[in-house]
């Protein structure tokens, strides 16, 4: 196991309140399993009470972000910009998260070809049961570069 002791807002390419994920609870060679609470700020279309499951894919891209991160600061490389592609098979037993209730979000690579990747995700919680396939994008650091200052 890898230590977790990190910071999500160094981990990912979001600043303020778009950094989602509280804490990395676990990490390994191909496996990361990140903590959240649910916000209730309006961020992403929910309100005061609940938050859209729908949610869950970018907890899940999140989650990734966080494992790529943590792999790039292992490397001595900047944190870099990742692209979600697609999902595949999001499965979830519910309609809304309850702002408030804690969620773990998982995130284990599946395949990772040059810079394409896929990853088994999962988001567990109170009564939550939520699975999907991430298809994620990482593009060579001058691309990267580049976009982040257009």
């Amino acid at each position: 196991m890898i230590s977790n002791d990190f910071v999500m807002a160094d981990l990912l390419p979001h600043t303020g309140q778009m950094v989602l994920l509280d804490s990395v609870t676990f990490v390994d060679e191909t496996r990361l399993t990140a903590q959240l609470v649910v916000r209730g700020d309006g961020l992403l279309l929910g309100n005061a009470e609940s938050v859209p499951a729908w949610t869950g894919i970018e907890y899940m891209a999140q989650a990734i972000g966080a494992y790529v991160g943590i792999q790039a600061k292992q490397a001595g490389l900047p944190i870099q910009l990742g692209f979600l592609l697609g999902t595949r098979r999001y499965d979830s037993n519910v309609d809304s998260f309850p702002v408030g209730s804690t969620l773990s979000v998982s995130a284990e690579k599946i395949l990772q070809d040059g810079q394409l990747g896929v990853f088994e995700c999962r988001i567990c919680g109170d009564n939550v049961a939520i699975s999907a396939t991430l298809n994620v994008y990482q593009p060579p650091e001058s691309l990267t570069h580049r976009v982040q200052h257009e």
